[in-house]
C-alpha cells in the first residue's frame, strides 16, 4: 500500500500542468471498464458526462475521470482524456464505434496569478490528452495537476490521497483536489479538522488542539460576502476493487461525501461546487448491506484524510499576494 488512489489495483493517475498558466488537470483511468455513480453536494457543480451516471440512465461503467481548474474552460480536460483512451482502443462499443466514457468534473483557479491570457482556444483538453498519456500507478501529491492552482481560506489546496483495507480485504482508496470555500485547518493553526483519522503522522501528527476557542469555530469563507459560487470547489474520486452495482457505487459516494464535512469546514454550501465520483473495479464480494455500510465509512475516513494530505503538501504559488502553504507557516 503506498496510500495513493493505485492501490485498488488497475487504476492509474496522471497528472499535467502549467506553471505560468497555474493550473492543469488530473485524470483517472481504469484498465478494464469501471461502475461508476456521481454524487454533487455543492451548490456550483461543473461537471461533464454526469447525466450518464444517473441511475435510470443506460451506461454502468466509464473509462476514466477527468479533473481540472479552469472552470467552465476546464471541461474540455475530458476531451483530451477521451482522445488518449480513443488511441488505446478503449471505450463503450456501439456497433462499429468504440466511444470512450469519460465524466468530469472542474474547480475554479482563474483568479490565483496565473496568466490565464491564453487566446481563442483554453489549454484544458492538451493538458487532458498529456496528463491520460503521463497515467500511472504513482503520482505526485500537493500542487501538480488540477491541484496546481487550488487554494483554501487560508492555504494553499491541492491533490491529496489515501487508502485503506477493510478487514476481509477490500481496498479503498481516495483522490482529492481540494479548492474549498472553507478551511481543512482549525483557525490559522497547524491541526487538521481530519486529525483523528490520520494514520501515523501522514499530515503532520499534530493532533487537534487541547481545547477549541469560538475564534478557531468562526465561520470563515474565502472573500467573505463578495465569494462567488464558482470560486470553490473540491473534487474527490474514491475507488475500490468491491464489487458494485451502480446504485451501490452510488451510495458508497453518498456515504464518503462525509469525509467532506470531516475535513473541511464549512462544506457543502451554495458557493461551492463538491462533486464526489465512485468508481468500483468489481474484483472482490462483499456484503450488500452491512459491507456496503462498512466500505462507505471507511471510504469518509480515507477521503478526510487525502483532503487534509492534498493542503499538507501543497506548495505556495510563486506571485504576489499568493496564499502561503502549510508548510511555510509550520515545520
Amino acid at each position: 500500500m503506498n496510500n495513493l488512489l493505485t492501490d485498488v489495483a488497475g487504476v492509474r493517475v496522471g497528472h499535467a500542468d502549467d506553471r505560468k498558466l497555474a493550473s492543469g488537470v488530473t485524470a483517472v483511468l481504469f484498465d478494464q471498464p469501471a461502475v461508476a455513480a456521481i454524487d454533487v453536494r455543492g451548490g456550483g457543480p461543473g461537471t461533464r458526462e454526469d447525466a450518464a451516471l444517473g441511475l435510470a440512465n443506460t451506461v454502468e461503467r466509464i473509462d476514466g475521470i477527468a479533473l481540472a481548474g479552469g472552470s467552465a474552460f476546464g471541461l474540455e480536460a475530458g476531451g483530451g482524456v477521451q482522445a488518449r483512451l480513443a488511441e488505446l482502443g478503449r471505450g463503450f462499443a456501439v456497433r462499429g464505434a468504440v466511444i470512450p466514457i469519460v465524466p468530469g468534473a472542474i474547480v475554479f483557479d482563474l483568479l490565483n496569478g496565473g496568466d490565464k491570457s491564453w487566446g481563442r482556444f483554453a489549454p484544458y483538453r492538451d493538458l487532458g490528452y498529456t496528463a491520460a498519456a503521463a497515467a500511472g500507478t504513482s503520482f505526485a501529491l500537493g500542487s501538480v495537476g488540477a491541484g496546481l492552482g487550488t487554494t483554501t481560506i487560508n492555504f494553499k489546496g491541492g491533490v491529496g490521497s489515501a487508502s485503506a483495507r477493510t478487514e476481509h480485504g477490500v481496498t479503498v482508496a481516495a483522490l482529492a483536489v481540494v479548492n474549498g470555500v472553507g478551511s481543512v485547518t482549525v483557525g490559522d493553526g497547524p491541526w487538521f479538522w481530519a486529525a483523528p483519522f490520520e494514520v501515523g503522522d501522514e499530515y503532520g501528527g499534530r493532533g487537534l488542539p487541547a481545547s477549541f476557542t469560538p475564534e478557531m469555530l468562526a465561520i470563515r469563507t474565502k472573500g467573505g460576502a463578495a465569494t462567488t459560487a464558482i470560486e470553490n470547489t473540491t473534487l474527490a474520486v474514491i475507488a475500490t476493487d468491491a464489487i458494485l452495482t451502480k446504485p451501490q457505487a452510488k451510495r458508497l459516494a453518498m456515504i464518503a461525501h462525509t469525509g467532506m464535512a470531516r475535513a473541511i469546514y464549512p462544506v457543502h454550501a451554495p458557493l461551492d461546487g463538491d462533486v464526489l465520483f465512485a468508481a468500483a473495479t468489481c474484483e472482490k464480494a462483499i456484503d450488500p448491506l452491512v459491507g456496503l455500510t462498512e466500505l462507505g465509512a471507511l471510504a469518509a475516513n480515507t477521503l478526510a484524510r487525502a483532503i487534509a494530505r492534498g493542503v499538507y503538501t501543497a506548495t505556495a504559488l510563486p506571485f504576489p499576494g499568493a496564499l502561503p502553504a502549510w508548510h511555510d507557516r509550520f515545520k
